[in-house]
């Protein structure tokens, strides 16, 4: 697209040049800002009561806001097609109102003749709304530091010409990043399945089958064994006993992504959890050693520990009876049928406090092919798995690169670099 004909200095930094015949000015003056007001708590519900309330934004993906929370009377309220801006953090963030809504102090309401080009125009000061940021607990701007903000401005033919384009352009390029997330959906859904066939079926479609005995498990290949838990692993209750094994690093278990391969730190947890600084009170975990989750084993918590490490006291530790590689079994139990039926297995009256036991987890009884054949299978899983990351990897890239388009194309338009006609 063409630039305009003529520029002059806007005399902003993170705006640089703008075009001619366009203004910088304070947002104050070319629209209305309307700072949150929290009402009494006691006032609101999460029942649907009232007028629909919100503290905080969505991220900018987001266009319309989400409300959680009702409120009898809250002193502060939008208008429909206001600009919802986040003051506090995640300053920046931004929605469009698509009702009347009420708005506690991390939000603020901006109110402009043409909405979608104050919505674009915004999402483009993000940088500079962050680095205006101040606070120690959290960080926030004031209503005078937001209404002060120097933004161009474009004649109002231009700003429906800008919004338009931007609308249809944001949109084509949403769908693009959408096709790809479905995708990348899908290439995990192909790769579980292709993993659970060869777990539960083996890797030769012409094997001769025979009926398991087991429910869950169905036709195995005929050279398979099917064998209790017990007879494959025994419960290991160990806590560290001497200076090295104090050291080890702390392990979880994801439903996701099974055991850690090293200590995560706080941040990268499933969800909050609060570590004991007293080390001696934890499970050790073996190399090849299988552990899982007793409260999660129903979703998929389990995995085949690829070093020493300690963990949870909540969790389950299978010590392997012979030198056959866990991480089979760990694949196994992994399966939807195998989840199920320890589900089946587990104890309590709703989901949540389901647990799964090792007196009731040791009689389930799963696949167990030959040696030689089980490194087959994980030979073929990780190939089939690197093949898939490969293609995930790729669809991600362009979903970054689409996103990144979408980010310097909404620049470019408000700020004058390209002709909207």
């Amino acid at each position: 697209m063409k630039p305009y004909p003529r520029y002059k200095d806007s005399g902003v930094e993170w705006i640089g040049e703008v075009p001619e015949g366009w203004e910088v000015k304070k947002l104050k003056f070319f629209s209305k800002v309307i700072m949150g007001q929290s009402p009494n708590s006691a006032d609101c519900n999460q029942n649907g009561t009232g007028m629909p309330f919100l503290q905080g934004n969505a991220e900018f993906s987001h266009k319309y806001p989400n409300a959680k929370n009702w409120c009898a009377d809250p002193p502060k309220l939008t208008k429909k097609d206001d600009v919802l801006i986040s003051v506090r953090a995640p300053i920046g963030a931004l929605n469009i109102a698509d009702q009347v809504y009420g708005i506690g102090r991390g939000l603020s309401a901006v109110r402009a003749s043409n909405p979608i080009y104050l919505f674009y125009m915004l999402s483009t000061a993000k940088e500079k709304l962050l680095s205006l940021g101040t606070g120690s607990t959290f960080t926030a701007i004031s209503s005078e530091q937001l209404g002060n903000m120097l933004l161009p401005e474009a004649s109002s033919e231009e700003q429906t010409a800008i919004a338009t384009f931007l609308d249809r352009k944001t949109a084509e390029i949403d769908k693009l990043i959408a096709n790809k997330e479905r995708l990348i959906k899908l290439y995990e859904e192909k790769k579980q399945a292709v993993i659970n066939q060869a777990v539960t079926k083996g890797l030769d479609p012409d094997a001769e089958m025979r009926e398991s005995g087991v429910e869950w498990l169905g036709e195995v290949p005929a050279h398979w064994e099917v064998k209790r838990i017990n007879s494959l692993f025994s419960e290991s209750n160990a806590k560290p006993s001497n200076e090295a094994e104090l050291n080890y690093p702390f392990l979880t278990i994801s439903i996701h992504n099974g055991i850690s391969d090293r200590e995560l730190k706080e941040n990268e947890l499933d969800r909050k959890v609060t570590r004991s600084e007293d080390r001696s009170l934890y499970k050790i975990v073996q190399k090849n050693y299988l552990a899982y989750n007793m409260m999660r084993a129903w979703q998929g918590g389990f995995g085949a520990s690829k070093l020493s490490g300690l963990v949870s006291p909540a969790y389950v530790i299978c010590k392997p009876r012979t030198s056959i590689d866990s991480y089979f079994f760990e694949l196994v139990l992994r399966t939807p049928n195998a989840i199920a039926e320890m589900r089946r297995f587990s104890r309590g009256i709703v989901d949540f406090r389901l647990r799964l036991y090792w007196d009731d987890f040791k009689n389930i009884s799963v696949p167990v092919p030959p040696d030689e054949e089980i490194k087959e299978i994980l030979d073929h899983i990780q190939t089939i798995n690197s093949t898939f990351s490969r293609l995930s990897s790729l669809a991600m890239r362009k979903i970054n690169l689409f996103k990144e388009y979408r980010t310097a194309l909404i620049s470019e338009a408000v700020t004058g670099k390209i002709q909207i006609k």
